[in-house]
């Protein structure tokens, strides 16, 4: 008798870890708390990308030192990067390659000394890159009450102008994010309900001022906003920059990553999403219905993180000292950061419709091994009717 409830009790605890509905985590996405650790998404989808890249810079009358820093994309998880050859016209000369020591960005630093003319930095490469789906699910993360010292540069919000205001906004995420979903969550829906995509009125520097102020922007401003309102609610954030990998007036787009454990870094992308559901909505073509599928869709995709086949990474983070060293740290780097006798050249806005007059601009070709799909214009790729 004494043996039947035995198993009787084993059979009930049995039941009772298989047949209670619960939560699991996939192994492989299990993270440890290290700002360096690889990205977990699951891959799919690879396309090989042969780049190449040129940055025509103009330097000013009697120039005695043009510096320009390019951004040397780098071999992870999600990209694989080979046959890296850099070439100058008219000057011939050799780039000092070094990585920064916070993100670990890597630069080719040419120095032009006495240059007549433009001067031609091309960049060749090929890039094999695919998608990634973090598929991840809210009430899968994790808090952490005590981040590792590493996480510093990922913790410090951008110093905000108007204090008053972004707590006001970040009292109104935390009302949101007590009955609904996270409050990174909510941050991201309160950028996309309150910033409006604007080629012209943009910081080009994933400025929090410029989004919070002017409610208006780049990827940028709305990606730096994103990742001020999470680090001031305790999630590691930073803005990464990268190339489009086809043919568009400004090649370069930005992402925001916040680091959720047991994901890891997540990659989002709030504006390209804000601007397909846009696309959605004022569509012909669609019912209202199918109107709705693909916005729950396209909304769930960037809740769940996502990073597509034809974006390559180039830089992470903000606030960083080139290597070797400008003249002085740079907010972010688009595509390259220029400087002429020591003070920096405007950054050019290929997008911006009013601007004429360039001091440095960039020019690129594209050849994929096989078609792919835009996932922020195609809607076949939301996988929904």
């Amino acid at each position: 008798m004494c043996h039947y409830k035995s198993y009787s009790y084993l059979f009930v605890f049995f039941l009772i870890i298989n047949l209670v509905p619960r939560t699991t985590i996939p192994a492989e996405i299990s993270s440890p708390l290290k700002p360096d650790t690889a990205y977990t998404a699951k891959k799919s989808e690879p396309v090989t990308h042969e780049v190449e890249f040129s940055i025509i810079v103009t330097p000013p009358y009697h120039c005695k030192l043009l510096k320009v820093w390019v951004p040397v994309p780098q071999s992870d998880t999600a990209q694989k990067i080979e046959d890296s050859l850099f070439s100058t016209f008219p000057k011939n000369v050799e780039p000092q390659i070094s990585s920064e020591p916070i993100y670990g960005n890597r630069f080719a630093c040419f120095e032009f000394h006495e240059p007549h003319g433009a001067q031609i930095i091309t960049h060749r490469f090929q890039a094999k890159v695919w998608n990634l789906n973090w598929q991840l699910e809210p009430e899968t993360v994790t808090t952490v009450s005590n981040w590792p010292d590493q996480f510093a540069p990922y913790l410090t919000p951008q110093s905000i102008e108007d204090q008053q205001q972004f707590q006001q906004v970040l009292k109104q995420i935390g009302n949101a994010s007590e009955k609904k979903s996270s409050g990174l969550t909510q941050a991201m829906n309160w950028i996309d309900q309150n910033l409006t995509y604007d080629h012209i009125n943009a910081s080009l520097q994933a400025d929090a001022n410029h989004a919070l102020s002017k409610r208006r922007g780049h990827c940028s401003d709305y990606h730096g906003l994103c990742a001020t309102m999470g680090r001031a609610m305790g999630y590691p954030t930073r803005v990464t920059y990268g190339l489009a990998l086809y043919p568009q007036n400004s090649p370069s787009h930005c992402k925001m990553e916040a680091f959720l454990p047991p994901y890891g870094w997540v990659s989002y992308d709030i504006s390209e999403t804000q601007k397909l559901v846009k696309s959605i909505q004022s569509s012909s073509d669609l019912t209202p219905q199918q109107k709705q599928n693909f916005i729950t869709a396209a909304r769930q995709r960037l809740r769940s993180g996502f990073r597509e086949n034809s974006w390559l990474l180039l830089t992470k983070g903000t606030d960083y000292e080139l290597a070797p060293p400008a003249a002085k740290p740079v907010r972010i780097v688009r595509t390259a950061y220029v400087e002429a006798d020591g003070v920096a050249l405007p950054e050019p806005d290929p997008a911006n419709i009013n601007q004429r007059e360039f001091s440095w601009m960039t020019s690129h070709r594209y050849t994929a091994d096989r078609p792919f799909k835009k996932p922020f214009k195609d809607l076949s790729t939301l996988n929904r009717d």
